[in-house]
């Protein structure tokens, strides 16, 4: 029988007021269900599952008052294994310790509320079976990073618990390294840099990141291989790997990814204001081009290059990825290619 969904009615008590909500409903709602955590409480109220009044009650740092009443929503258990199932995943490299592959744009990494099937996880468990580490918790068998749904490019899994604790290390003391290509909006100035900026969740958005004093530490290292004017084609080294480092950090220099939905908005107004030393006549976009770029359907962002020590031979290993058809268009409408 399919389970159902729990809700629990959680009136504010005289001794709860002025707690803030996360904490009063979580010490109220583990009376009637003890396995409750405060992490999962906060996830709940992030996916809109606690209401106040009927309306959505969002903000976990909120203060409570003597006699509110909140209803908390808890969805059914989702099922913890996901399922093998055939998709199409272009492996570059692959030994009995490792997998490194070249994730193509609209693949999600993990099962996740929203995504729980035909994502990367699914197909790597169709092709390798239960030979890949499960370090992390079985929705995330092998994952040792991952990269956006919508972002292209290297990524490296791996196959055995030995291989997840090395690289996981690597990750960690930052020798395992990464480079993306980005088509960003204008051009930054100076042409070569570093963006040393703390990104955490947003306080007016908890579904997006952004760069806040209370976020944790963010490097990214950056330089400009061609300029456009309009745009240009930018090298991204991450020394740390937040959640959509790049692309919040490109968009806090105001130079936004191109066709990236979530940060890059005002991206317009970013490439009538362009950081290039060439005349006004030479800077002015053509506005065909700029609408063409306005339309790229997703973050124009790509990891082309990932190098780690083989957690078993101890030799750095290197893999470069060229970049996908979609950019080359791109590049190819800015005159590059």
């Amino acid at each position: 029988m399919k389970s159902r969904a729990q809700s629990l009615c959680l009136v504010i008590p005289d001794e709860c007021a002025g707690l803030r909500v996360d904490k009063a409903v979580t010490t109220l709602a583990a009376l009637q269900e003890p396995a409750l955590s405060r992490a999962r409480v906060s996830a709940l109220m992030a996916q809109g599952n606690l209401s106040l009044s009927g309306k959505p009650a969002t903000d976990a740092s909120r203060k409570v008052k003597s006699g509110e009443v909140y209803t908390l929503v808890i969805p059914p258990p989702e099922k913890a294994e996901p399922e093998a199932q055939d998709i199409d995943i272009e492996i570059v490299y692959e030994d009995k310790d490792v997998i490194v592959i070249n994730k193509q744009a609209g693949l999600v990494v993990h099962p996740a509320p929203g995504n729980r099937d035909h994502t990367l996880v699914n197909g790597l468990l169709a092709k390798c079976g239960k030979t890949l580490s499960g370090i992390g918790g079985v929705a995330r068998p092998g994952i040792v990073h991952r990269l956006d749904k919508d972002t292209s490019g290297l990524m490296i899994v791996a196959k055995n618990d030995a291989a997840h604790q090395a690289l996981s290390k690597q990750f960690a003391d930052r020798s395992l390294s990464r480079t993306y290509h980005a088509l960003v909006w204008g051009v930054p100035s100076p042409n070569a840099g570093s963006v040393d900026a703390p990104i955490g969740r947003s306080t007016r958005d908890r579904k997006k990141m952004a760069v806040t004093a209370k976020g944790r530490t963010a490097l990214t290292h950056y330089k400009v291989i061609k300029d456009f004017g309009v745009a240009s084609l930018v090298e991204c080294r991450l020394a740390t790997g937040r959640t959509h480092q790049i692309r919040v950090h490109m968009a806090h220099i105001k130079h936004p990814v191109v066709g990236d939905p979530t940060y890059g908005k005002g991206a317009v107004a970013v490439a009538g204001s362009l950081r290039s030393k060439r005349t006004a006549e030479q800077s002015r976009p053509n506005k065909n081009l700029q609408e063409y770029l306005q339309s790229f359907p997703r973050q124009a962002l790509h990891a082309v290059e990932i190098h780690f020590v083989h957690p078993r031979t101890g030799k750095v290993r290197k893999f470069t990825s060229k970049l996908p058809k979609d950019m080359t268009g791109l590049l190819r409408a800015l005159g590059l290619h």
